[in-house]
């Protein structure tokens, strides 16, 4: 906590690949920033590591996607892949469960891309936040990514 009110938080990707801006996604329910707002990686490696520090809030049963409440309350989705739900679980693996503490950087998912790929699905995987209401600003960055050591958000909380 600084002189002039809460810290800026990071957060880090989840995959290493290339960052995009959220409305690149070629899914409306993202790029029209229904869920939440955020970016995107199109991955280049299979490792999904956690983005934040905080505690798994839900997995997929289909392991596509997971939720993580941070230490500070902002509620991330990672979602590994376009329409991958329905794969069935198929090309993912899952490491962590429901109320898990997670630190940057802890592997959550190896996600099978070059699989997924294969069966003709997109990789590009959403990061985003869903509370946006309970922040007092948001800025995302994009480019090359190292999964758990490059900032893609920032973010203050109200």
């Amino acid at each position: 906590m600084g002189l002039f009110g809460k810290k800026e938080s990071k957060m880090m990707a989840p995959q290493t690949g290339k960052a995009v801006p959220i409305t690149e996604v070629p899914d409306p329910v993202f790029s029209g920033k229904i869920l939440g707002d955020g970016i995107a990686v199109i991955p280049s490696s299979n490792a999904v590591l956690s983005p934040v520090s905080g505690t798994i809030a839900q997995v997929a049963h289909t392991f596509h996607a997971l939720g993580i409440e941070t230490d500070d309350g902002v509620e991330v989705l990672v979602h590994l892949g376009i329409d991958t739900v329905k794969l069935n679980g198929e090309g993912f693996t899952c490491h962590v469960k429901v109320g898990d503490h997670v630190s940057v950087g802890d592997k959550l998912m190896d996600m099978d891309i070059d699989a997924i790929s294969a069966k003709g699905f997109q990789t590009i995987s959403p990061c985003i936040i869903t509370n946006l209401d309970d922040l007092k600003s948001f800025d995302t960055i994009t480019g090359d990514v190292t999964a758990g050591q490059t900032t893609v958000m920032t973010y203050k909380k109200k």
